[in-house]
């Protein structure tokens, strides 16, 4: 194969299109290296770089993720000492320890004892490099076990790329058959050399039976004192091996360093993923005001309207509507269900076939029946809302008593007025009615009507009365009083407070 064929090969589709030429079964199992050690101080941050999240997924997940769905039957992580959270996400696979960091070189070569007794090809991956796909891993795999011109198979091949601006990346430089003679890091490359416009993302396959004889005659000749992993290219050539390039996407090959580059990553995985969902059959109003996490996943002729946000764990069914501005994270909502604008789906809300969730309401952990109806400024918690049932304006379910959360179960066909407080443990029956501005904090059985309010009174003139005396009293007509108002009134609130303050004494002598 030509590495032209080999370019063509990555070029060719996008995220949502299949790449024309890739076989669909993926190639040979592999072994993957995730360098993950660098602490990233660029980001200033508590957080180990690749613990930052890419669509709600730590970055290191996320190229976990990549290795196993391209093939991976083996994965070594290497990290550097101390990094627990990294170490956590990593499980259940190898775990290789760089102490101290030397260079990515001396980061593969650690990986020597998780590796002890694999046979097949190894593919160097990066911890904070994201958004590669699997598809590209197989057409780099598929560069490395193909014959080159002349029939010569490659020892390692390489993942290229042309990025608009090529920073620091390392240079590749091509010999005259299209291999690889060298890659040139920036810090260590002359002008000319980086005049170059091919650059080295860092990721490479190479036949395990050639990968720690390269790595062990690396030697730091470098200014920095470190160990290249890029120097076994020049090592491979000079004992006739040679090495292929395949060119990807550098959008796809970027790397994470600062908070800045995170956000770019951000913005180009969430075109990613919405891409994929209009693809399968979701209308976005305005798709940039989207945010999708890595896991949501949607049924057809789901609408979302602008500025709805996705957290990790989100569910939604066919023709669901999502209006502006509603936030849903951990959620599950079936088909047919209308939801905002303005509300929330938090942790383990589940909206069944029909039901409605207006504005400003929030749900947790609560279970809204088909057909129910939780319209206007209302907040559900550890609850069930029946089939049917319709929760009136300003509801809110008293789930929390300062020490532990409890159940609301409201029956099918139940009727809520609005701003009713629901003192859980508490149960309404089956077409229950509670009556507007109830205080709930017994069980009200099927077919009751519950009211807590209290007794209305009326004081018939007393609006007429109070309007004349407030007349008299503000005559200015600046609805300020008086002077001689402002000191009656003085007078008055003086006379008050010292009558209060002796019935005080003297309640107090009575109780001496």
């Amino acid at each position: 194969m030509t590495y032209a064929t080999v370019r063509s090969w990555v070029n060719c589709g996008t995220l949502t299109q299949p790449y024309a030429n890739v076989e669909k079964k993926m190639p040979t199992p592999f072994a993957a290296i995730i360098l993950a050690a660098g602490m990233g101080t660029r980001m200033k941050s508590a957080l180990p770089k690749v613990m930052h999240a890419i669509a709600g997924q730590p970055m290191i997940r996320l190229a976990i993720g990549t290795a196993a769905a391209a093939g991976a039957t083996r994965t070594v992580v290497v990290i550097a000492r101390g990094m627990t959270s990294v170490e956590a996400v990593a499980v259940p696979h190898a775990i290789a320890f760089q102490d101290p960091p030397r260079g990515t070189g001396d980061a593969v070569r650690v990986t020597r004892k998780a590796l002890k007794g694999f046979v097949g090809d190894v593919v160097v991956l990066y911890g904070d490099t994201p958004l590669i796909e699997p598809r590209t891993i197989a057409s780099l795999l598929t560069a490395r076990r193909q014959p080159l011109a002349g029939g010569r198979i490659p020892a390692v091949a390489i993942l290229g790329m042309r990025p608009r601006e090529p920073r620091a990346y390392g240079r590749i430089k091509l010999a005259a058959d299209g291999t690889v003679e060298a890659i040139i890091e920036f810090k260590d490359a002359t002008p000319e050399e980086r005049k170059i416009g091919l650059c080295n993302s860092g990721v490479m396959a190479i036949d395990g039976q050639h990968l720690f004889a390269l790595l062990d005659q690396i030697e730091p000749r470098n200014e920095q004192g470190e160990y290249y992993l890029t120097d076994i290219v020049r090592i491979a050539r000079d004992q006739r091996l040679v090495t292929a390039v395949v060119e990807g996407s550098s959008d796809e090959l970027m790397g994470v360093d600062s908070r800045a580059q995170l956000a770019v990553a951000e913005g180009v995985m969430q075109a990613r993923l919405r891409a994929r969902a209009m693809a399968g059959g979701v209308t976005m109003i305005d798709p940039r005001s989207v945010t999708l996490a890595w896991d949501t996943t949607f049924g057809r002729d789901v609408v979302l309207e602008p500025n709805v946000v996705f957290g990790p764990g989100a569910a939604v069914g066919n023709g669901v509507m999502i209006r502006a501005f509603s936030h849903i994270e951990n959620a599950t909502i079936d088909e047919g269900a209308v939801i905002g604008p303005f509300a929330r789906l938090r942790p383990g809300a589940h909206i069944g076939k029909e039901a409605h969730i207006g504005n400003f309401v929030e749900v947790k952990k609560s279970q809204i029946e088909p057909g129910a109806k939780v319209n206007h400024l209302t907040y559900i918690g550890d609850a069930r809302v029946g089939r049917g049932a319709n929760v009136g304006a300003g509801t809110i379910t008293c789930n929390y008593d300062g020490y532990a959360k409890h159940h609301t179960d409201i029956g099918a066909g139940a009727f809520i007025g609005s701003n009713v407080a629901l003192v859980a443990p508490v149960s309404i029956g089956d077409g229950a009615v509670i009556g507007a501005g109830s205080v709930i904090a017994r069980d009200v059985p099927a077919g009751a009507f519950a009211l807590t309010r209290a007794d209305q009174k009326e004081f018939k003139g007393w609006a007429e009365r109070r309007r004349k005396e407030m007349t008299m009293e503000m005559g200015n007509g600046h609805g300020t009083l008086k002077p001689k108002a402002k000191a009656k009134a003085r007078a008055k609130a003086k006379h008050t407070a010292a009558r209060k303050t002796g019935a005080r004494s003297a309640t107090s002598h009575r109780a001496r």
